[in-house]
């Protein structure tokens, strides 16, 4: 009978156990951040839906994540609706008409510039793509005087319209074009068009367009995103209350109330906190009505060309 000493003891199980131990540790503490940053990101959001059921003084006074009646849901809406006999809707109905018109052009003109980008073959095409580039970087800031005078020169100041174009460049929208037709999209199907006698329009329209519904969704949505919470150029280009945004509307309503500005008591109607906190619940519920409708066709767009074969 012989002992084999070579032969290696079997590991005893505090290894896997210490292993295992060293995991759930790092998971529970991903987890709990994750948690964490969740709910410190929920709370500003759930106060503004309970603040319009509350008093002004409740507001101030009571639990701030207490819910007081529905009955002040009424009463705020129906403040909001009687101030300055009822522009509030009006405000409602120029966002949306604009919004619309920007999330067309935006998303057409975008898609048109990155298939040429990609696929035509025009001269200068790097140099155009930089200049996309170039202006991804630029502050919108920056440009609001040129802009404006632009605007001015064309007699487009205080005209719905100049919000419109300025809002329609997408330099973003026209870079993630530029990706999503280079990558999914393979040449050989451009030239074998092409030999059969397809113009380059005739490619975008025959080719390009009809495969990029998963582009366009992704490119109507951040141009939704991005024009609907927008205050500072249609503020700029459009003074006239008749043609005002509901975000430019609403700081009108806020400057003359005494709930922003105690100083100022212009108005007759009641615009307190809750009237306020149910006006930001009127910016940000399209954007998440929107993002829920459109999430399955945001994942196809976002995930598109990921995947080369």
């Amino acid at each position: 009978m012989s002992i084999d000493f070579d032969k290696k003891a079997p590991a005893t199980p505090e290894a896997p156990r210490k292993k295992k131990r060293k995991i759930s540790i790092g998971h529970y503490a991903v987890n709990g951040w994750l948690i964490f940053w969740a709910i410190f990101s929920v709370i500003p959001m759930l106060w503004l839906i309970l603040a319009p059921s509350k008093t002004d003084r409740q507001v101030s006074y009571k639990n701030p994540l207490s819910f007081a009646s529905f009955h002040g849901y009424i009463r705020a809406w129906k403040n909001l609706q009687d101030f300055n006999s009822g522009v509030l809707a009006h405000w409602v109905i120029n966002s949306v008409t604009y919004n619309l018109a920007i999330v067309v052009f935006a998303s057409v003109t975008a898609s048109l510039a990155g298939f040429v980008i990609s696929a035509s073959r025009i001269r200068f095409k790097k140099t155009f793509l930089i200049s996309t580039l170039i202006m991804m970087l630029v502050p919108p800031v920056a440009l609001v005087i040129p802009l404006f005078i632009e605007m001015n020169k064309v007699n487009l100041i205080d005209n719905p319209l100049s919000v419109i174009l300025i809002s329609s460049l997408y330099p973003f929208g026209a870079f993630l074009s530029y990706i999503y037709y280079s990558n999914t999209i393979p040449p050989e199907i451009y030239e074998s068009a092409r030999l059969d006698g397809c113009s380059d329009f005739g490619l975008y329209t025959k080719i390009a367009f009809p495969l990029s519904h998963p582009l366009l969704a992704l490119l109507a949505f951040f141009a939704f995103v991005g024009n609907w919470g927008n205050y500072f150029m249609p503020y700029i280009m459009l003074p006239s209350p008749e043609h005002y945004t509901l975000p430019v509307g609403l700081g009108a309503l806020f400057f003359s109330t005494p709930a922003i500005n105690p100083g100022n008591g212009a108005t007759s109607v009641p615009i307190l906190k809750p009237e306020i906190a149910l006006a930001g619940i009127l910016v940000a519920v399209p954007v998440m009505i929107v993002f829920l409708i459109s999430q399955k066709r945001l994942i196809r767009g976002m995930l598109a060309g990921s995947i080369k074969e």
